[in-house]
């Protein structure tokens, strides 16, 4: 099930409901057992004293509502006019508590249906193997947007009615609540959930929430977003079972841009490449392309010593020379030239692997000159 513009309130409607309209059917049962306490009570008063069944029964209900007809009998005793104010103050008093119960249930279910809370709540119980984003920030959007075009069931939890607002507008499934709350986390369905993604902008809270959900439902999978460096840990210990550092990975990914500034072009050009490319990324693996610079520390390296000078972090999978030349999945001995593009497999950390092929060659002095040294 797909966010489809409804949701559910969890903070200051449902707050009030929990304490003003908490229970109205509660409320109700109450209120019919305190009027039909004080019926029998009454009615076996009278009949004690010596009225029958059905005089003392219509007594009573002549008092509690209130409709004053004339007495069936006389109240002509101590007992009788003690038992009849009684009859009056609590039965009075137990009805008027009725009558505010029923208008409480009423409300209650009218409330419910003008706000559509009911229908919300069923499409929530609805969900299952669904993924929980908590928090509506820029990565909530974003991660939220990717969601609803893979068509991937989704239910954002967030406390910021402007925020609410927006995932509104954009056909989401939301439930305005605080995710530190169990409650909220339980009413987004956190038992029948598959994954849940807390990407708030505060370290303690995403730590909290984490906690929470792992004692929740130990097989789901928790994705959190970290800020500080120090705070992966935390969540790890926490029961994360992925971290991500939005601050490493744009910084990372910037390096990436300047070491493989080919990379886009090259896989704009193919749709093959681009199906190759979110393949090798489902196994951890990515396709990186660089040019070789002129004079570079991998000019005139073999293919098999550049793939060992990276440990195995990289291979050489295409060399594309300027001249139009080149090399699928070229040998160990093949040469690696200046301005060639290459075409890597990278595992593991690719600037790491872009450095490699974009660095200089070194130098080391050698009496009154330098030699290169590869």
């Amino acid at each position: 099930m797909v966010g489809n513009g409804r949701g559910v309130h969890r903070s200051a409607i449902e707050a009030a409901a929990g304490n003003v309209l908490g229970s109205p059917v509660t409320n109700l049962f109450r209120a019919l057992s305190f009027v039909g306490f004080v019926f029998i009570l009454a009615t076996a008063g009278f009949v004690g004293a010596g009225w029958s069944l059905g005089d003392a029964a219509y007594m009573v209900t002549l008092t509690v509502f209130s409709v004053g007809y004339d007495e069936v009998r006389p109240i002509d005793t101590t007992w009788l006019r003690t038992l009849a104010m009684m009859t009056i103050v609590l039965g009075c008093t137990g009805m008027i508590v009725l009558t505010g119960a029923l208008v409480q249930v009423f409300a209650h279910f009218q409330l419910r249906s003008l706000l559509g809370i009911d229908r919300m709540q069923s499409q929530i119980e609805g969900l299952s193997d669904h993924v929980i984003i908590c928090g509506f920030g820029r990565i909530g959007q974003q991660l939220a947007k990717e969601l609803y075009a893979a068509k991937v069931g989704f239910i954002i939890v967030e406390r910021s009615a402007s925020k609410v607002a927006d995932a509104e507008a954009l056909g989401y499934l939301w439930l305005a609540a605080d995710a530190t709350d169990e409650t909220s986390l339980k009413t987004a369905g956190i038992e029948r959930a598959r994954v849940m993604a807390t990407v708030l902008p505060d370290d303690a809270a995403n730590v909290f929430i984490t906690l929470s959900a792992r004692s929740l439902n130990a097989k789901l999978e928790i994705i959190a977003r970290g800020e500080m460096p120090t705070t992966e840990g935390k969540l790890i210990h926490a029961g994360a079972n992925k971290v991500v550092m939005p601050t490493h990975i744009g910084a990372e990914r910037i390096a990436e841009m300047i070491l493989y500034p080919t990379t886009a072009h090259f896989v704009s050009e193919s749709s093959q490449a681009r199906e190759l490319k979110r393949g090798l990324h489902e196994y951890g693996l990515e396709v990186e392309v660089v040019t070789v610079p002129k004079g570079g520390a991998m000019a005139g390296v073999s293919v098999g010593d550049a793939e060992r000078t990276g440990n195995g972090g990289y291979f050489v999978v295409q060399i594309d020379r300027p001249g139009g030349q080149s090399f699928i999945h070229p040998g160990e001995d093949v040469k690696i030239e200046g301005e060639d593009t290459v075409v890597l497999v990278v595992r593991g950390s690719r600037v790491s692997a872009g450095t490699a092929f974009t660095a200089p060659a070194q130098r080391v002095r050698i009496g009154r000159g330098y030699s290169r040294v590869r």
